[in-house]
């Protein structure tokens, strides 16, 4: 039997039909299929990952969690023991994003305080969007959580979520914070917010990106390069994530530029 130096339970949660099967498959199995298959009551994967700062192996526990309301008093059940989470809603899908805020509270009613990042998916439909992106923005900042827009058709994006998410779960381990009462971000104004002074957090190199004069080296020509914004708090990483390709997917598959034109 392999033993891994840490394991992880992560819930994947959000609305029905926002991609959080799809996701989990892709990150687990490296696959992708366009069938939906509501996800009665809750279903489990595992998948061993070596990260790289953390310097070992991580085995992460993936609850894929039924986005229906008639399941909510079964998954429930499932959040307990949890150490991170994602919250995933869909471009094209307004009334998964308004419900992403009562996501979060669930979450933190039965966990307290664990890693969460913010998942824009299905990013390929932005001709669809039934959200601008400031919006998207201005709650992953009112949440405190860090901001990705993924692609799971394409494999972007999706390996750096948890990822992310193992990194964010030991910093608050280590600082004691995992699994307490959550603390809220603290509210500012919306000029410091949107990072028109110096102390919202922002960087020059971070304005660039907002101009769309830097991107990671990825074209985005549908789609604004978008500001990176600190929190105003040590454990609210309140921060937008560009659109990248799996590593490995773009080590074996050229002309992932082209295709950013669709995603």
């Amino acid at each position: 039997m392999e033993d891994f130096d840490r394991e992880i339970k992560v819930l994947v949660v959000g609305d029905g039909g926002v991609g959080k099967t799809s996701m989990i498959r892709r990150f687990c199995k490296g696959m992708f299929t366009d069938e939906y298959k509501k996800t009665i009551g809750v279903d489990f994967m595992e998948k061993p990952l070596f990260v790289d700062k953390l310097g070992e192996e991580v085995r992460f526990m993936l609850w894929d969690t039924a986005g229906q309301e008639e399941f909510n008093s079964i998954t429930r059940v499932y959040y307990r023991g949890a150490g991170a989470a994602v919250i995933a809603f869909a471009t094209n899908d307004r009334a998964s994003f308004d419900a992403v805020a009562s996501w979060k509270d669930k979450i933190e009613a039965e966990c307290g305080e664990v890693a969460i990042a913010l998942v824009q998916n299905k990013v390929d439909l932005v001709h669809q969007s039934a959200m601008t992106a400031e919006e998207v923005e201005g709650l992953a900042r009112k949440l405190g959580c860090k901001l990705y827009r993924t692609c799971v058709k394409e494999d972007i994006n999706v390996t750096e979520v948890f990822v992310y998410l193992a990194e964010l779960h030991d910093k608050k381990m280590n600082s004691g914070r995992l699994g307490m009462p959550p603390q809220r971000p603290v509210a500012f104004s919306g000029a410091s917010l949107q990072g028109s002074s110096p102390g919202a957090g922002s960087s020059p190199s971070a304005q660039q990106q907002a101009d769309g004069q830097e991107g990671d080296g990825v074209q985005q020509p549908q789609q604004q390069v978008l500001r990176q914004v600190q929190s105003p708090t040590p454990q609210a990483e309140a921060k937008t994530v560009e659109l990248r390709p799996n590593k490995e997917r773009g080590k074996k598959k050229k002309g992932v530029g082209a295709k950013m034109s669709q995603c």
